[in-house]
């Protein structure tokens, strides 16, 4: 009965991060770096930023991820849903955090109808179950099992 250790998950999005001391980013995004789809969309949205600091990144399946540093946005709640936070506090969740990190990266237009009240509600309703059925599809564990990992519960 020995416990399952955490992997360390490479935090490298693979783009110029910015320099230490740099101005606070217009929306710090939390991405799960053990997600293939999540990583490609990360490295899309930080190649168009590259080197401008309006986005920055935070991984929280990186080992050394400290929700005190990030609003306070437990792993369990990051990883079931994606969340930003604004250079002034504000913690946005869902599509939301799309819309605001193309816009700030000058492809707004590609989230602007999801703005639309029609579409609004059905952009949300999609999200909301990609959200949910992203680990499975993506061939990762439950939620519940990479929380009991993490925690160091889990028992072979």
């Amino acid at each position: 009965m020995s416990q399952t250790p955490l992997q360390a998950v490479t935090s490298d999005p693979g783009f110029p991060l910015p320099a230490p001391g740099a101005a606070a980013a217009d929306l710090t995004i939390l991405y799960d770096g053990g997600c293939p789809l999540c990583l490609r969309e990360v490295r899309v949205l930080g190649g168009r930023d590259g080197d401008r600091g309006r986005l920055a990144f935070v991984d929280v399946a990186a080992v050394d991820y400290d929700p005190s540093s990030h609003g306070a946005i437990s792993y369990r709640d990051a990883m079931e849903r994606i969340h930003g936070l604004t250079v002034t506090g504000e913690v946005v969740r869902d599509v939301e955090v799309f819309r605001r990190a193309y816009e700030l990266v000058g492809l707004g237009w590609l989230y602007a109808p999801s703005r639309w009240p029609l579409l609004r509600g059905i952009a949300d309703g999609l999200y909301r179950l990609w959200a949910r059925w992203r680990l499975r599809l993506t061939g990762r564990p439950s939620l519940d099992q990479l929380c009991c990992e993490r925690e160091g519960r889990c028992r072979l």
